[in-house]
């Protein structure tokens, strides 16, 4: 197995008093009143860890000053989205070596996915009320993109261990605290599936609770590569056609009969299986913790398969796939090649005919966006949105599914977006003359905003360019 635990960061250098790093942490949070300096010159006694991740944070423009982190997923979807996650599989561990100890000790256990949210925050009673204030619970969105420099966020973004000590926080609310996470990456492939943290006082950034949070991440690990193990060997035994049906009622997860209530549910779920689409003209498809990239045509059936759960019919499917006068042996030449190169990912995979159908679910990361829309959360819909949907795809149903999620998203930043929200979808390759954006910015901005002179030269080009009205003085 890989070793997936990467080189830590500490909360500070060998002798150095957790505290002193808070006040001089405390300090520096001068600085973030006038954050062109963080560019400019160095501040004294921060970490350069520290430095940077504050630097990320003002780019992002995450809000020091709100007091609490934003819930990203309602009750009823996180229970059915960390019911079918891979880290539900190995939560009774993480429970036995962390948790169980953490009651009544001050300290809290959160769990969360890849992106930041937290799936699960467990420990001493009386931290979880106090924690409540700052909405460190389960759903809420702790990305360095949201609240800035924490040790779950930053620790993604780093992708490695590391402590975070009182007012090293970039978020003023979280002063009173300190927190240590770790990384959790795929024992197989590497890929990034979230991250382990404790958050207390002082004793959350002790040498020893970094390196027991890391030796619990790799016992997690290594539970997790035994039960895809036992998985492996249990569809060995199995005839092909149950494996197949086992797939197809999988939700997007491989999975196993689970015995560790209560934290997976009925199943285990071992592998999330994903489509990469934005911002790339050739798909990543991800099943079991294999990734490999498609073809552009490829890219356009799954894309496709994926957004249709219930099968599309030859004729429906060339409709889509082809402009003009398709061809059905075209499309079933395509298939072929398609179920060779999923066969060799996962024979369960391999997509069905009569009607085509995928026989497990992708989780398309243009879903993702659009479930973020949906719900109104646009700042997140904005992280995961890196690009068009398979820009230079000419596929119908692709030109109607890139558009669409395109239009929503600008639709929701321009009625709800903040200005920095609509300044983040400007920089997006579609919006670079996009008039009506940075007509909008410009009105949220505040008179004396540095931001101002950029968009009003941006707006100048644009005019240049296309004819459009000059901005408003």
């Amino acid at each position: 197995m890989k070793n997936m635990v990467r080189t830590a960061a500490p909360a500070a250098s060998v002798g150095e008093d957790a505290a002193l790093a808070h006040r001089r942490a405390l300090a520096g949070h001068e600085y973030l009143d006038r954050p062109l300096a963080l560019d400019g010159e160095e501040i004294p006694g921060l970490r350069p860890l520290i430095r940077e991740s504050w630097q990320r944070s003002v780019r992002l423009q995450a809000n020091p000053d709100l007091p609490e982190a934003p819930l990203a997923l309602d009750r009823e979807e996180l229970e059915e989205y960390r019911r079918l996650h891979p880290l539900a599989t190995v939560m009774p561990v993480i429970h036995k070596l962390l948790i169980q100890p953490s009651h009544d000790s001050g300290l809290l256990v959160a769990v969360g996915d890849d992106v930041g949210r937290l799936l699960w925050v467990e420990g001493d009673p009386a931290m979880q009320r106090r924690a409540e204030g700052m909405m460190f619970v389960p759903g809420a969105d702790w990305s360095e993109a949201t609240v800035g420099t924490s040790a779950p966020g930053t620790a993604l973004a780093l992708g490695r261990g590391l402590q975070i000590s009182g007012a090293e926080h970039y978020k003023r609310s979280v002063h009173p605290w300190s927190c240590t996470a770790v990384p959790f990456h795929d024992p197989d492939s590497g890929a990034l599936l979230g991250v382990v943290d404790i958050t207390g006082t002082e004793s959350a950034v002790a040498p020893h609770t970094l390196s027991l949070v890391e030796a619990t991440v790799a016992a997690a690990q290594a539970q997790l590569r035994v039960e895809r193990l036992q998985l492996a060997a249990a569809q060995a035994r199995t005839p092909a056609r149950w494996r197949n049906n086992s797939a197809a009622a999988g939700a997007g997860f491989a999975s196993a009969t689970d015995s560790a209530a209560p934290y997976s549910g009925r199943k285990r779920s071992l592998y999330r299986n994903s489509l990469q689409l934005l911002g790339r003209d050739q798909a990543l498809l991800s099943i079991e913790g294999r990734t490999v990239a498609l073809s552009a045509r490829h890219s356009e059936i799954l894309a496709l398969l994926s957004i249709n759960p219930e099968g599309l019919s030859a004729e429906e499917l060339t409709t889509l796939l082809y402009p003009g006068d398709g061809s059905a042996i075209t499309l079933r030449a395509e298939m072929v090649r398609l179920r060779k190169v999923i066969q060799q990912l996962n024979p369960a995979a391999v997509p069905g005919s009569r009607p085509y159908k995928l026989a497990v679910d992708l989780v398309p990361d243009s879903g993702q966006v659009l479930n973020c829309l949906q719900r109104g959360a646009h700042r997140i819909a904005l992280e995961i949105y890196t690009g068009a949907v398979l820009p230079r795809s000419e596929a119908p149903g692709i030109v109607e599914l890139r558009e669409r999620v395109s239009s929503l998203l600008r639709e929701a930043v321009l009625t709800d977006g903040s200005a920095e929200a609509l300044l983040r979808y400007a920089a997006l390759p579609e919006a670079r003359d996009d008039v009506g954006v940075r007509r909008a910015a410009l009105k949220l901005l505040p008179p004396r905003s540095p931001k101002r002179a950029a968009v009003v030269a941006d707006l100048e080009r644009l005019e240049t360019e296309l004819g459009a009205s000059p901005p408003a003085p």
